[in-house]
C-alpha cells in the first residue's frame, strides 16, 4: 500500500477544489426546503460546478449516473437524486466531489428539512461532533486507528450505531487512495500519520446501536437494515506539520 505524500503545491490544488465544493455545500443550505427534489438539487450542484470550471467527479465513476450522492432518511449513503420532493422531517445528505483541473476534494453533509425530531436532530449533533473529534486527531505521528478510535466514542457514548463498511480514505488526484479511515479503532494502530497526507474523514452513523446496513440491487443504495435514519459529515482534511487542516471548511 503506497501512500501518496502530497507537496505544498499540490495541496494548494486540492484546497482550491475544496473551496468551490464548500461555496457549494452553502448554496446547497440555502436551497433545503419541503417541496424541492433531490434531482433538483444534483441539477444546481452540476451547474454551480461547470460555472467554477469545475467537474462533478461522481458522474460517470464506475458508472454512477449523477453529479452527487443523494440519501434521504433511511438511505445512508450513495443514494440516487430522484424526483421525490422532500418533506419537513427528512433528512438528506449531499455528497459531492469536485475536480478542479485533476485535483478532487469531497465533503458529504446532512441536512435537515423543516422541523426535526429531536431524535434526528440528536443524531445529526451527534454525527458532525464525530467528525471533528476524528479531525481532531488527525496529527503527524498518530495513527488511523486514532482517528477512528475517537469516532466511535462519540457514537458509543449517544447509543447511536456505527456504518463499519463505509470508510473514510486518502484523496488527490483518485477519488479513492490509501489508505482507508474506518470510523472506528483501537488507539496507537493502523497506518501511522504522516505530514502531507490528504485524507476524508466521514462518519456514517444510523439511530440505534447496531449499525446494520444492507446494498440494494442498484449496486450503490445503502439503507439502514431497520430502517432507522442515518447521517453522513465529511471533511476533506491534510495534515500539515502542525495537524490538521480542513480543505472544504
Amino acid at each position: 500500500m503506497k501512500i501518496s505524500l502530497k507537496s505544498t503545491e499540490e495541496i494548494k490544488r486540492i484546497r482550491e477544489a475544496g473551496e468551490i465544493l464548500a461555496e457549494c455545500h452553502r448554496a446547497i443550505r440555502k436551497l433545503i426546503a419541503p417541496g424541492i427534489t433531490t434531482l433538483e438539487i444534483d441539477a444546481y450542484v452540476e451547474s454551480f460546478l461547470i460555472s467554477k470550471q469545475a467537474t462533478p467527479e461522481q458522474k460517470g465513476y464506475k458508472g454512477f449516473p449523477f453529479a452527487t450522492c443523494a440519501s434521504v432518511n433511511d438511505i445512508v449513503c450513495h443514494g440516487f437524486p430522484n424526483i421525490h420532493p422532500l418533506q419537513s422531517g427528512d433528512i438528506v445528505t449531499i455528497d459531492i466531489v469536485v475536480n478542479k483541473q485533476g485535483w478532487l476534494a469531497d465533503s458529504g453533509w446532512s441536512y435537515g428539512v423543516g422541523p426535526l425530531s429531536l431524535e434526528a436532530s440528536r443524531l445529526l449533533q451527534v454525527t458532525e461532533e464525530a467528525l471533528y473529534n476524528g479531525i481532531d486527531q488527525a496529527h503527524p505521528g498518530k495513527h488511523v486507528g486514532d482517528i477512528g478510535h475517537a469516532i466511535q466514542m462519540r457514537a458509543e457514548q449517544a447509543g447511536i450505531g456505527v456504518v463499519a463498511p463505509l470508510v473514510g480514505h486518502g484523496i488527490g488526484r483518485q477519488l479513492h487512495e490509501p489508505p482507508n479511515i474506518p470510523n472506528y479503532g483501537v488507539p496507537r494502530t493502523g497506518v501511522k500519520l504522516r505530514p502531507g497526507m490528504v485524507i476524508t474523514v466521514e462518519p456514517v452513523f444510523i439511530i440505534g446501536d447496531t449499525g446494520a446496513v444492507f446494498w440494494e440491487e442498484d449496486g450503490w443504495t445503502v439503507r439502514s437494515a431497520d430502517g432507522s435514519l442515518g447521517a453522513q459529515y465529511e471533511h476533506t482534511i491534510a495534515i500539515l506539520d502542525d495537524g490538521p487542516h480542513i480543505l472544504t471548511a
